[in-house]
């Protein structure tokens, strides 16, 4: 099959297809003699695992690490749970920072309407408080 295929087929665009390939993702594919690149079933499976991993936020080079055990016939699926507990608790932490940063910006948004809103200079409004975050 040809890449429009294949990329239909794993529900990704011909571009990402070319960059998996160039990044050593997807390894090179069998070429027709007209140079066009040949693909089969086996392509799609792999190209479904990488897409289904880049929507779950996996770095590529956890999915080089995945694809490599299964080419050495190894299975991957301890890794994979690790992988997945990892993401979790990662996400689990940025939405602690997240709701963290919200409460900053709405302490800061409530404190600002005390303030007066037409100093072009900055120095008696809310862009004062803004301005002493960065230190």
């Amino acid at each position: 099959m040809r890449i429009k295929e294949l990329a239909q087929q794993a529900y990704v665009s011909d571009t990402a297809v070319r960059y998996y390939e160039s990044s050593g993702i997807l390894p090179p594919p069998r070429r027709l003699p007209n140079g066009y690149r040949d693909y089969d079933q086996s392509d799609v499976e792999r190209l479904k695992l990488v897409a289904g991993a880049r929507s779950l936020d996996f770095s590529l080079d956890d999915i080089a690490e995945i694809l490599a055990l299964r080419d050495r016939r190894e299975a991957p699926c301890r890794t994979v749970l690790d992988m997945l507990a990892q993401k979790a608790d990662e996400i689990q932490q940025r939405i602690i920072e997240l709701q963290q940063l919200e409460k900053q910006l709405r302490d800061l948004h409530e404190l600002g309407l005390t303030f007066p809103t037409d100093d072009i200079d900055g120095k008696n409004c809310v862009c004062h408080l803004v301005s002493e975050r960065a230190g």
